[in-house]
């Protein structure tokens, strides 16, 4: 195909799935959604499943397990209709975890099934035994929400309202679940009828063609990247903090070699399953891997053909490996560390492009309670931190995490919504790792309680284990949380997770997260920028 009607289709077939995830943040009620994007559309591959179109704007995690719960569809769906929509949130099948709800959809042409398009998002509540679902002492998915399978929630464009019922009888929230799957059916409809309009202007074979290119460019590209890495054997490891049952670490390690243009990343010394809820999926764990090698090889087309010459070990069982009902609610915090590991490990492949490691956690928050007039209520946020500085520059201050382009709340936005107060949201001083270029600063939240009470909840990492420097960068400060009670302040005796905290109107909770890294020796920072630090208060 010629570059410029390869180039062309390349844009509108993004914008498709850009303009999906518009739809979706414009219609949703959730703030999770609707204000921090946590949430994605991308276009699938009709028999595979495989990823051949991502948005701009949704969370890459997602688009790389998206693959593997469009392929669960077809396996157990062989039959399917033009104008059926699936719907489900199994963790094992579709990665992550169960507040992500996944609605796929077939996209037909003259009678044949051209492709699928998928829409993910997190929705706010989905049952369980923590408001929110991010429940750090959970021993078993049922403590974290209700699984629903694969099922058609529309069949030949026919509502099935068993289904509907089912699903918002789940959540805590049943107003605001159902605000979230019309906005995903709306995304669905715009794309479909964008899909169609596309293959009506160019035709089926010649947009199909395009796709093809575009995944076989993305494998040779990817294949010229590593061919120009040295071969040979490396290994890295870090480790979480603990399973939030027992308080012990437990280890993330990958054995990666590198032979010609193919890469084989094995993670067999990593820790068996635990009893807690950082296990994760095998589908989460090779998205992890995507996500990862986007980072390191920016150029690359984002598609299936990304991971063609890469090879993933992960033992069956283990922490990478979750088989139900082992708990995976935290995949947040496992799948942050595997980006660690490798971001640390290619920094000694590909020093000159190094990158210090961030923050690694979403320091999850939840509070909820009753207000005065009966009406219940779940705050759920994440929060930035610190990014690892580079060859190039410092790391950015208060980013969102490298699995994620979603966008941490507003203030103003969580305060019209939730009893609460912001009463401290600042850079944190002395957080980032220094070095040649120092890692970016974490931030302080500080938030008050208006309501008579409330139950808080956090999941999060990185308080026993620094963000780590690279190229004799210095690591970056470690997570503190902490909450304020009858005129005190105490801390959470497993150190980065807060299990069901009864608040008091007028008491607090405050999160000190990590910053990033450092990347290079401290002595050779330039002066003018360590007198900048000085100055803007980043150093004291």
């Amino acid at each position: 195909m010629d570059a410029v009607t390869l180039a062309v289709l390349k844009g509108r077939l993004e914008s498709i799935a850009d303009e999906m995830d518009a739809t979706l943040f414009r219609g949703a009620f959730n703030p999770t959604i609707a204000e921090a994007h946590d949430a994605c559309h991308g276009i699938y591959h009709a028999t595979t499943g495989a990823t051949m179109i991502q948005g701009k704007f949704g969370l890459p995690i997602f688009v790389g397990v998206m693959a593997f719960a469009t392929k669960a569809v077809i396996d157990k769906f062989p039959d399917v209709a033009e104008g059926d929509v699936f719907i489900f949130n199994d963790p094992y099948l579709g990665g992550t975890h169960l507040s992500d709800f996944r609605l796929i959809r077939p996209c037909f042409r003259d009678g044949r099934l051209f492709c699928w398009l998928g829409s993910v998002g997190h929705w706010h509540d989905v049952g369980g035994a923590v408001p929110g679902n991010y429940n750090p002492a959970a021993t078993e998915y049922f403590q974290e929400g209700v699984l629903i399978p694969p099922v058609r929630l529309y069949a030949r464009g026919r509502l099935n309202q068993d289904i509907l019922d089912i699903v918002l009888a789940a959540s805590r929230l049943p107003d605001v679940a159902y605000g979230d799957l019309q906005a995903h059916l709306s995304a669905l409809d715009l794309g479909a009828g964008r899909m169609t309009d596309l293959l009506d202007e160019y035709s089926p074979v010649v947009v199909a063609k395009a796709l093809d290119e575009l995944r076989v460019r993305a494998g040779l590209q990817i294949r010229a990247e590593i061919a120009a890495l040295p071969d040979g054997q490396w290994s890295q490891e870090d480790f979480l903090d603990n399973d939030g049952r027992t308080d012990a670490p437990l280890r993330i390690a990958c054995d990666i070699t590198k032979r010609g243009e193919s890469l084989t990343l094995d993670f067999t010394r990593s820790a068996a399953a635990c009893a807690g809820p950082v296990n994760i999926s095998r589908a989460t764990t090779v998205a992890s891997v995507y996500v990862a090698l986007k980072h390191l090889f920016p150029e690359v087309a984002a598609n299936s053909g990304v991971m063609e010459p890469i090879e993933v070990i992960v033992p069956a069982g283990s922490l990478l490996d979750a088989q139900p009902p082992k708990p995976v609610g935290g995949y947040t915090e496992t799948i942050l560390r595997i980006i660690d590991v490798l971001f640390s490990a290619f920094a000694r492949i590909r020093p000159d492009r190094a990158c210090a490691n961030a923050y690694g956690t979403i320091n999850a928050l939840s509070i909820a309670g009753t207000r005065a007039d009966g009406r219940r209520w779940v705050l759920f946020q994440f929060f930035g931190g610190g990014h690892g500085g580079t060859p190039d520059a410092d790391g950015l201050n208060h980013g969102n995490p490298p699995i994620a382009t979603a966008i941490i709340p507003p203030v103003e936005v969580m305060e019209a919504a939730y009893p609460v107060r912001y009463t401290l949201w600042s850079l944190r001083p002395n957080s980032g790792g220094v070095g040649r270029h120092r890692g970016g600063l974490g931030a302080i939240y500080e938030i008050e309680l208006l309501e008579e009470s409330a139950e808080a909840f956090v999941f999060a990492e990185r308080a026993r284990f620094a963000p780590k420097g690279v190229l004799g960068g210095g690591d970056g400060a470690m997570n503190v949380i902490s909450y304020h009670r009858a005129g005190s302040w105490a801390r959470p005796p497993l150190g980065s997770k807060v299990v069901g905290v009864e608040m008091r109107k007028g008491d607090r909770i405050r999160l000190e997260s990590p910053g990033g890294g450092g990347c290079g020796e401290p002595a050779e920072r330039d002066t003018e920028k360590a007198a900048r630090d000085l100055r803007l208060g980043y150093v004291a």
